[in-house]
């Protein structure tokens, strides 16, 4: 894949990190979140899957939290916001549009 960008993105004064780049299926990211508590916002649809460890989630609208551990993932309605708690260092990929 020639002319691939890999952009690194740095989040909650670097408790997560990730890279985010182009394939053929589309716009993806790959990263690491240390135990902690996050909310992030989302402008389009995202999957996000758990390589390891695993992410407890608050979907937009919901008031009950979810696990999601190795092997699983959840979807987030774009335009959103959602919320996560991480009990250990979880690796996870996240699938965009």
């Amino acid at each position: 894949m020639n002319g691939t960008m890999l952009k690194v993105n740095e989040y909650f004064e670097g408790k997560v990190k990730s890279i985010s780049f182009e394939d053929p299926v589309g716009s993806a990211s790959v990263g690491v979140m240390e135990a902690g508590e996050y909310t992030f916002s989302t402008g389009v649809k995202e999957a996000m899957f758990v390589v390891s460890g695993a992410l407890t989630v608050r979907l937009p609208g919901s008031e009950e939290w979810v696990t999601f551990n190795a092997g699983e993932s959840s979807d987030v309605p774009g335009d959103s916001s959602f919320d996560l708690r991480v009990t250990e260092p979880t690796a996870y990929l996240c699938r965009y549009g």
